[in-house]
């Protein structure tokens, strides 16, 4: 005899009530998972020399595993007409991933002078680009050139000192905003599915004894 799959059904009703009990529980770990990063950001915020070596040592492992695998992936597809551009990619990760992890520091160096010719070149064109066009988002366009070009002269200026916590703050910013994003979607995925998730009574198909029945069988 076939199930029935009716809404009302108290099979069903019982599967959703597990369904949402699961998804319920993967929407805890993602916003555990968002404390966590959260954390983390908090940490790397207050120690930001830390939190700068911590994030190029990640990035130079990051390099260095790309590479291998790059490299292994061209072996594979030896005798093709990109083979020998997949293995000098891969070597230029694999050597820029030893260089990073062997001299974290002179490589915060490096990105951080990096990072502030972005920001300079970055805030001179929206400046420039914002009095020349003049477009409806004139002033945010200003704006943003302004701020941008005054943090990479502030980075610049106080290079190389700045190298030591500069990278660390965008990491540890990273890490908190986050953070605060899976905490919002855990919390807010959780509310939802206890609102849609029918209550164990009723997916167990017993509805509930009303005040009088329960008086009379007291009194029974």
């Amino acid at each position: 005899m076939a199930k029935d799959t009716t809404p009302g059904h108290p099979d069903r009703a019982e599967d959703m009530a597990r369904e949402g009990k699961r998804l319920s529980r993967s929407f805890g770990r993602l916003a555990a998972l968002g404390i966590l990063l959260a954390i983390g950001g908090v940490v790397g915020l207050v120690y930001t020399g830390l939190a700068t070596l911590t994030s190029m040592l990640l990035f130079g492992w990051l390099l260095l595993i790309g590479g291998v695998v790059g490299l292994l992936q061209a072996i594979q597809s030896r005798g093709t007409s990109y083979f020998w551009l997949a293995v000098v990619v891969a070597a230029l990760n694999i050597a820029a991933g030893i260089v990073v992890i062997r001299h974290p520091e002179g490589s915060a160096e490096a990105l951080t002078m990096f990072a502030a010719l972005l920001f300079l070149t970055g805030g001179v064109f929206r400046l420039v680009g914002s009095v020349v066009v003049r477009g409806p988002q004139f002033g945010w366009t200003l704006l943003q050139g302004a701020f941008g070009l005054l943090l990479g002269l502030l980075v610049l200026f106080d290079w190389p000192e700045s190298s030591r916590y500069v990278l660390g703050v965008f990491f540890s910013l990273a890490l908190l905003f986050d953070g605060l994003g899976l905490i919002a979607i855990g919390v807010g995925g959780r509310r939802i599915v206890g609102m849609v998730t029918p209550e164990p009574a009723v997916a167990a198909g017993a509805p509930p004894e009303s005040s009088e029945s329960a008086t009379d069988q007291s009194n029974n």
